[in-house]
């Protein structure tokens, strides 16, 4: 199994949902009070409980699962996983909990966004209500005077958390800071529809404000200089919101735009190929993501020309 130490009493999982590896991660903060980081989908459940085994964590140690938001890649396992963990409760934004007590609705709109990737993910299964702890900002306890902050960062979803853990000062952000990809050391963003580009630049504010040590991405892995690269992703937003802005402005079609963005931004022109190449990636960076940039700048340009 694929599992790393990243730092105290932390422990980074590879996924490898659908045999894909470094697309998702999961995370297990050890010591006396045992909470995972992200339920990641249901389709590799099994993989995470291998993992838990691996590293000599006990399952009914597991205090909580704390999930960012509801997206089938980061708790669409929630529901199948807490069936393994019997004390185990899962901390989600109270606007994303009625989906997972009741996945019905999530399940046909990631289908409907994802197409096949939603299928590599798997279907949700139900979190019971008594199990969910809705939170918008507050602290978890892990034991010997260490603690798990929550911060609320929407913008990406508007159901959005990050944490902050205090036995090496680093954040789990979730989509709120992109997607990382490891091995061109580069992030993308993470922005399909509905994405609020306002929310999100102020979610990295807050981000900021924590001045991490580290960032531990859902996609994929620790990445280092962390508050550098959360302001880079602030003007990498800015640049993918002015180019589709000037791109609305002139009816240009979504392929058009999205052949802008690979052009200027100098992140999509170091990892075009990698991600063209990419099963997963190509649907949801240059598919999803450009259309939630797109379906902003209608949005605004639509209020402007209506005011």
């Amino acid at each position: 199994m694929h599992t790393k130490e990243i730092g105290r009493n932390l422990i980074q999982v590879d996924l490898s949902t659908g045999g894909y590896s470094k697309l998702i991660s999961s995370y297990i903060i050890a010591g006396p009070n045992p909470v995972l980081v992200e339920s990641g989908p249901t389709n590799s459940v099994p993989n995470l409980l291998s993992a838990i085994n691996e590293v000599g964590v006990k399952l009914e140690a597991i205090q909580y699962v704390a999930v960012t938001h509801i997206h089938l890649d980061h708790a669409g396992g929630a529901g199948t996983l807490l069936k393994y963990l019997p004390n185990a409760k899962v901390i989600v934004h109270p606007k994303g909990a009625p989906h997972l007590i009741d996945p019905e609705r999530l399940w046909p709109s990631s289908q409907s966004v994802l197409g096949y990737v939603s299928e590599v993910f798997g279907k949700p299964e139900p979190v019971p209500q008594d199990r969910i702890v809705p939170m918008t900002e507050g602290t978890i306890d892990l034991g010997d005077g260490d603690k798990l902050t929550v911060v609320e960062t929407v913008g990406h979803a508007s159901h959005h958390l990050s944490y902050l853990e205090s036995f090496n000062g680093g954040v789990f952000p979730g989509d709120a800071a992109g997607t990382y990809l490891a091995e061109c050391n580069v992030v993308v963003p993470t922005i399909p529809p509905p994405f609020y580009l306002e929310s999100a630049l102020a979610s990295l504010d807050k981000l900021i404000a924590l001045n991490p040590s580290a960032l531990y991405f859902t996609h994929f892995g620790i990445a280092d200089d962390a508050v550098n690269r959360l302001k880079t992703y602030q003007e990498q937003l800015k640049l993918w919101a002015r180019i589709a802005e000037e791109g609305v402005k002139e009816r240009l079609t979504v392929e058009e735009i999205r052949r802008s963005i690979i052009k200027e931004d100098p992140a999509m022109i170091a990892v075009e190929d990698y991600v063209k190449g990419h099963r997963i990636l190509q649907k949801t960076v240059l598919e999803n993501c450009v259309n939630g940039i797109v379906g902003y700048a209608e949005r605004k340009l639509g209020k402007q020309l209506t005011a």
